[in-house]
């Protein structure tokens, strides 16, 4: 039976990836603030050092899969919290845990990233602080700019993360794949209180979508279960954008 940890397994994106795996036999160790089986805050060191150890207790030291799926959204204050869960907790669970995955069957890590990471906001000092590994510069350098520009630069620092490294020795090299999915606006609880925003309640709606209307939950996990399989095996350091073709509209050049 393979075995993934997912975290942010309680709710949206997560909750829908756990129950597609566990619908195809595998074992998956959640990981969120509530309802799982490692309780933690990943927005704390303490908290991810805490939530590392206990996976690795739960999958005895081998895991075959691993999704970093926590995060937080714009309308969250503040906004330091955003950088702190959506960039660092996920890079420090992901590369916390390389170990267990380098003894796992066909060992395959998604970081879920954003397709706000390519649009306009993402601050480019908040970016370098966060893949310089600067927890402390990179969550002043947020409480500055505030919700939206610190959310698309953690998110666009996580994809840039994963496409540095999954090509090296340690991953790619290692027999290890590592590639990130790019969701649009997904309805989730997440963006039920982003909704709920004076400001960015708006701006959503009026976001385009060239298929129409916000995505579901379990098409994202859909995406993160095929970068999990065996038949993205030729998949390493890949941004896969599920957005209902927003990418696209906005930046048809940008390939």
């Amino acid at each position: 039976m393979r075995v993934t940890a997912v975290t942010g397994s309680a709710s949206g994106i997560g909750a829908a990836l756990r129950a597609r795996l566990e619908g195809a036999g595998e074992r998956v160790i959640g990981v969120d603030l509530r309802d799982a089986e490692v309780v933690a805050d990943l927005a704390r060191p303490e908290g991810r050092s805490a939530a590392i150890d206990a996976i690795r207790r739960a999958c005895g030291g081998r895991l075959d899969g691993l999704v970093a799926c926590a995060g937080v959204g714009p309308q969250v204050e503040p906004a330091s919290t955003i950088v702190s869960v959506d960039y660092f907790g996920a890079e420090a669970v992901i590369t916390g845990l390389r170990d267990a995955l380098g003894r796992g069957e066909r060992p395959a890590a998604v970081a879920v990233s954003s397709n706000a990471a390519a649009l306009p906001g993402a601050d480019a000092a908040l970016v370098e602080a966060c893949l310089g590994g600067r927890e402390d510069e990179a969550r002043r350098l947020a409480l500055a700019l505030g919700g939206q520009p610190s959310y698309a630069g953690a998110k666009l620092a996580l994809a840039r993360w994963v496409r540095r490294n999954a090509p090296g020795a340690a991953w790619a090299g290692a027999g290890l794949r590592l590639n990130a999915v790019a969701p649009g606006a997904v309805l989730t609880p997440l963006l039920r209180d982003a909704l709920a925003h004076r400001d960015y309640g708006p701006a959503i709606r009026g976001f385009p979508i060239p298929t129409g209307g916000f995505g579901a939950a379990d098409q994202i996990a859909a995406a993160i279960a095929f970068l999990l399989g065996p038949d993205a095996a030729f998949c390493c350091g890949s941004l896969l954008f599920v957005d209902g073709g927003s990418d696209a509209l906005l930046r048809p050049d940008a390939c």
